[in-house]
């Protein structure tokens, strides 16, 4: 009795201790089952944008084009010329002499006016394109305006001291004028709305130019010497109802810092190719003609030829003549002061 009590225990014992076995072999093949579910979940979520790495990532902005009426001419892929010019393009102006204050004994303020429309100025005009843009003297100034790495600043017309240098944004609106409202119309006629637009420039309407200079006469040389100190293009402004306001400038560049780009463009000469000179070289050697529009040489009021009591007359037919005969009284005196100084 007692035998068979304890092999009935023993089974019972055997028995729960496989039950137990069982339950921790189910229990771990959940666990074993549901870790990679989790996983899964982790995986499929979206992941964070890093906005760093975008930016950094993100291609540049193009640049904005510029809004100078500047013709863009295409460079050459052969050599253009027989010649190799490639060294005088790479030219760079001498250095002025320096002029000591004490030593000028003679010293005037002269503005001039360059009309191209003269034989010896056509040259300003010339409209052949090359490698390094149109010739013509007011696209060379704009190109140089345009390129940022010439380092070339256009100031307000405001005044000629060159006091207030003036944006991109400010030298096109002075080139191509106010934007205007353009009527929209439809295929019936009516009009369905408006569009600013500016108005087309002709680079050739740019034919006169203001340039201001100083005279000065070096007693330690003994030497009458000529500084170009300003250029400004001007603009026949007519308004709306036609009204002719004339010519008015654009803005002034300062010469100094243009000497090195004229020193890169060649002056068309027709007359002789193998003896172009550059701009900078024109200049220099006043191979250029101008009236004198104003002058500081006995005029205490800082006033122009034009509006001097008798000149400003224009009722009188001939107030335009007198306005050029007090230009060359100007050049006359100017003249004989530096020949009273030598005896013969």
């Amino acid at each position: 009795m007692k035998s068979t009590m304890l092999k009935f225990l023993l089974l019972a014992v055997i028995f729960c201790g496989a039950a137990n076995m069982a339950e921790a072999q189910k229990k771990k093949s959940t666990k074993r089952t549901t870790k990679p579910k989790t996983k899964a979940k982790i995986q499929a979520s979206a992941p964070s944008e890093d906005t760093a790495a975008a930016a950094i990532a993100a291609p540049p902005a193009p640049p904005a084009k510029d809004s100078l009426p500047i013709k863009q001419v295409k460079p050459s892929l052969r050599p253009d010329e027989a010649v190799e010019t490639a060294a005088l393009r790479d030219r760079t102006p001498l250095p002025y002499e320096h002029l000591r204050a004490d030593d000028a004994v003679y010293r005037h303020r002269i503005w001039r006016e360059i009309d191209t429309r003269e034989k010896i100025n056509q040259t300003f005009s010339y409209a052949a394109d090359a490698d390094n843009g149109n010739q013509r003297f007011i696209s060379i100034i704009l190109q140089s305006l345009a390129d940022s790495t010439k380092g070339i600043t256009a100031f307000s017309a405001l005044d000629d001291r060159f006091t207030t240098p003036m944006t991109m944004g400010d030298i096109a609106k002075a080139v191509l004028g106010e934007e205007i409202d353009v009527p929209l119309q439809d295929s019936l006629g009516n009009i369905i709305g408006t569009k600013k637009m500016r108005n087309e420039v002709n680079l050739d309407s740019f034919y006169k130019f203001h340039v201001k200079e100083e005279v000065i006469f070096d007693k330690e040389s003994s030497r009458l010497f000529w500084r170009i100190l300003g250029i400004a293009p001007l603009k026949r402004i007519v308004t709306s109802t036609g009204l002719d306001l004339g010519f008015t400038p654009l803005f002034w560049v300062y010469y100094p810092d243009m000497r090195p780009i004229f020193a890169s463009y060649e002056v068309y000469n027709g007359k002789n190719y193998g003896g172009r000179m550059s701009w900078e070289e024109l200049f220099e050697s006043r191979m250029f003609s101008g009236r004198i529009i104003k002058s500081s040489m006995d005029n205490p009021r800082d006033i122009r030829i034009e509006d001097v009591k008798g000149m400003d007359d224009k009722e009188n037919p001939n107030h335009l003549l007198h306005r050029l005969f007090e230009g060359e009284t100007i050049k006359e005196k100017i003249f004989t002061y530096e020949q009273d100084l030598w005896s013969y």
